[in-house]
Formats: C-alpha cells, sequence, structure tokens
C-alpha cells in the first residue's frame, strides 16, 4: 500500500473512537437500565423473525423454477413469519421464550463441543481436555439458563452490555493506535 493511500485511510481514524464511545456508552445504558434493554432485545428478537421469514418466503418464491426444493424454504419462511408475528403480539411470551431459545442454542453448540473435544482425543490431539471441560461448561450454563428464566433473562442482558463494552474498548484502541500511527507518518 502506498503511503498516501495509507495516509488517506488513516485521516478520519476519529471516527473509530466516536463509534466506541457510543458502544461503551450503550453498555453502560443497558447496564443502567437492564428491564428496558432486555424488552428491546425481546423485540429485536421477535422482529428478526418476522423479517428473516419475509426474506425466506422472497426467496423461495423467486428460486421456484431453479430450486426442486423451493416449498421447504416457502413453508420455512412462512412458519419464521407467522412465529415473528406471534412474538410480537405477545412481548410477555417473547421475553419469557428468548432465555428458553438462546438456552437451547447454546445447550446444542455445547453438545457439539463434547463431541468435538472426543474427536480431538481420538485423533490424538493434545487439549481436547480443556474443549471438553469448556464445553460442560456451556452444558451446565444452559440448562441452567433453560431451567431458571430469570437468571437466562439478567445473563442476555450482562451478556450483550459487556460485548458492547468490549466492542468499544476495541474501537477506542484502534482509533488511537491509528492516531499514532497517522501521527507518524505526516513526521
Amino acid at each position: 500500500m502506498t503511503t498516501t493511500l495509507l495516509e488517506e485511510r488513516l485521516k478520519n481514524w476519529w471516527l473509530l473512537l466516536v463509534s466506541g464511545i457510543l458502544f461503551v456508552l450503550l453498555a453502560l445504558y443497558i447496564f443502567g437500565q437492564p428491564l428496558a434493554s432486555y424488552v428491546a432485545l425481546s423485540v429485536l428478537f421477535a422482529s428478526t423473525f418476522l423479517v428473516a421469514g419475509i426474506f425466506e418466503i422472497a426467496y423461495a418464491i423467486s428460486s421456484r423454477r431453479h430450486d426442486q426444493g423451493w416449498g421447504w424454504s416457502l413453508l420455512g419462511g412462512i412458519v419464521d413469519l407467522l412465529f415473528g408475528i406471534f412474538l410480537l403480539s405477545s412481548p410477555m411470551l417473547t421475553m419469557a421464550a428468548l432465555p428458553m431459545y438462546i438456552g437451547i442454542v447454546i445447550l446444542f453448540r455445547a453438545l457439539l463441543g463434547v463431541f468435538y473435544a472426543f474427536n480431538l482425543k481420538k485423533a490424538g490431539v493434545t487439549g481436547w481436555g480443556g474443549v471438553l471441560f469448556m464445553a460442560i461448561i456451556g452444558t451446565l450454563f444452559a440448562l441452567l439458563m433453560i431451567g431458571n428464566p430469570v437468571f437466562g433473562s439478567l445473563t442476555i442482558v450482562v451478556y450483550t452490555a459487556v460485548s458492547f463494552l468490549m466492542l468499544g474498548i476495541v474501537q477506542i484502541a484502534l482509533s488511537l493506535l491509528l492516531r499514532k500511527l497517522k501521527k507518524r507518518l505526516e513526521s
């Protein structure tokens, strides 16, 4: 990359700083307003099914001439659309379903981790025990989320806040490093 092109890219380093600060502020808001944040996440969860259903239906209809299994895509889209409408019309149910849904997804992934750990052991890969340990912890955590919706709800809010906080810190650190590089190139 030529120096002028690099300098041009570094010119707007401060935009990353601003976005990083916004992510940190959002994280602080989520920590400070966990119930409102959880309600917003629940609405986003339900809306995602609705929008995904619309796109799946559009895909199925547009590919019906080329895809023999287009009917399955159409059925999946209709199910997602109806599920999204149902969840949006019942916010309390959505708030109750969210930890269960995420808990089941985590449980599935954790059980896959157990399977992968034993495949690593079978292949003679060292470190398989660490993978197994984390998968077992993930399994226990998922079962706790499924069995205790209050814990699951709190966990989702905390994870979201921590994720935004980490993203903000990374953005801020990156922006400051880019600023430093820009100053070095200018001198």
